[in-house]
């Protein structure tokens, strides 16, 4: 039985895993690991952090029995697999920083952080330490979504030459820009596309963003955010063949089962599911978006 350490509990990420790994009448419950330990955190001047803090530390506690330590430290220290959990992506480089010199598997929630030179930071510290780690919005692990995919992927003998990903925009004035709600489409877009990206170009008025991507190979990928109206994620991918619509609701299993699985996954094989090069140019994409929203020219990814 693997013990899992959370490193903050001011997400509803923290509860949803705690009843995956918790529950074995969930119909969805990954069996084989239980959260053991975690750490609080929360961040004071962030409300949709501080506030939520204690009543998920709480549940943990509470309902599923988990012992609450008072630093990252101490998380490191009891478990086996650890799951930085805190909602907000600045303070995620500091406290991976505290804990990779214990060499144990790491998952960071989303946003992995909130500026691509704390992205290549962090997988400098993997590399020093020998962390296996991964980063992701559960949005690529909805079910419908990764069918889609594989149904492109099958018919078009792996050939997707362009995806459209759309879902809510909130913005959070600490998570610069579309690193709030942003990530979730641009996890999609990326699960489609693969990395390559070399231009982003994006347009932003009060209800809606948009945002195109030019790939090296001449691909173009687009998400779109909305702050009025629709409230759905969802996607379109592009085959040479066909086009298919992915439904991220066309299933009941959630997509924090499929990360979970995930998760386990990497644990398990000791070979994480998503490269940390392509989870540092997501943050790049992102990053060069809200560039491109303030300058309204187009914006390089390198460089």
């Amino acid at each position: 039985m693997l013990k899992f350490g959370i490193i903050g509990c001011d997400t509803s990420h923290v509860e949803a895993f705690a009843e995956l790994l918790g529950d074995p009448l969930n119909p969805y419950h990954t069996p084989g690991a239980k959260i053991t330990v975690a750490f609080p955190g929360g961040s004071p001047d962030f409300d949709l952090s501080i506030s939520r803090v204690e009543g998920y530390t709480n549940l943990l506690r509470e309902q599923y029995g988990v012992q609450i330590v008072s630093s990252p430290e101490e998380v490191a220290e009891l478990a086996d697999v650890i799951l930085i959990e805190s909602v907000d992506g600045r303070v995620h480089l500091e406290q991976f920083r505290r804990i990779a010199p214990f060499g144990k598997p790491i998952f960071v929630d989303k946003p992995f952080t909130v500026n691509s030179l704390e992205a290549r930071e962090i997988s400098a510290l993997a590399r020093e330490h020998k962390v296996l780690f991964m980063s992701c919005s559960p949005l690529r692990y909805a079910e419908g979504f990764e069918q889609a995919l594989a149904h492109i992927k099958s018919v078009d003998s792996g050939k997707v030459i362009g995806a459209d990903c759309y879902g809510p925009m909130e913005l959070e004035a600490t998570q610069p820009g579309l690193f709030w709600y942003g990530i979730h489409a641009a996890e999609m877009l990326y699960a489609a596309m693969g990395t390559g990206c070399k231009e982003v170009s994006a347009y932003t008025n009060e209800d809606h963003e948009f945002v195109q991507g030019v790939w090296a190979d001449g691909r173009i990928g687009t998400i779109r955010g909305n702050r009025k109206g629709n409230n759905k994620f969802g996607a379109v991918i592009h085959g040479e063949k066909q086009t298919v619509f992915a439904d991220v609701y066309a299933y009941e299993k959630p997509y924090y089962a499929g990360l979970m699985e995930g998760i386990m996954e990497m644990v398990r094989s000791g070979v994480a599911p998503i490269a940390p090069e392509e989870t540092e140019e997501i943050i790049r994409f992102l990053e060069a978006a809200n560039e491109s929203r303030e300058s309204g020219l187009p914006v390089a990814i390198s460089g």
